[in-house]
């Protein structure tokens, strides 16, 4: 199948080629190992700018995964958790600007990147998370920008750590990102 410049078949989701180049891809680095992910600026041009911009600035570097469910996805991408004393904050922080929603048709199956965001579709900002399994309840509600198409089996990793009442590991599970254009 084909959505809107993406196409999935039994395998990953990839980017069409459209002869205009490589994709950008990220290296999200924790101490489980690595995930390299591709970008998809023609399906989600604004949401890859800007998180192509905050990696790039070091915002992410720090940063933790802060809430992980088995089976569903690992969440990321909240400036409050660069520190620990802010636990009751975490989940709810950004870059102080938010992005309009750029839904489409792609299917939030393992290993796709995706934008969190409160109940206002419009209110994604810095926060991502990655599918370790297939959620369909998902699909059309939440930007996808990008798939992990290197390393799911860290993203399993941290997505099997144990876990408080609220999903947040007991461990801090850091990252670093790293754009790769």
């Amino acid at each position: 199948m084909v959505w809107g410049g993406i196409s999935s078949g039994a395998g990953p989701v990839v980017v069409a080629d459209s002869g205009s180049g490589r994709a950008p891809h990220a290296i999200i680095k924790t101490k489980f190992g690595e995930m390299e992910l591709v970008l998809f600026p023609k399906l989600a041009p604004k949401h890859v700018e800007s998180f192509i911009k905050l990696a790039k600035s070091g915002f992410y570097n720090g940063t933790i995964f802060h809430r992980v469910i088995p089976g569903f996805m690992i969440q990321g991408g909240d400036p409050n958790t660069k520190d620990p004393s802010k636990r009751h904050l975490y989940g709810m922080g950004g870059p102080g600007y938010t992005l309009p929603a750029e839904f489409s048709n792609v299917p939030h199956e393992r290993g796709i990147v995706s934008a969190a965001r409160t109940a206002d579709p419009n209110s994604a900002g810095s926060q991502f998370f990655i599918m370790v399994d297939r959620a369909p309840h998902l699909d059309g509600q939440y930007t996808v920008f990008g798939e992990v198409i290197r390393g799911m089996e860290v993203a399993d990793k941290i997505a099997s750590q144990p876990r408080d009442a609220r999903d947040m590991p007991l461990e801090r599970i850091e990252m670093t990102i790293e754009i790769v254009e």
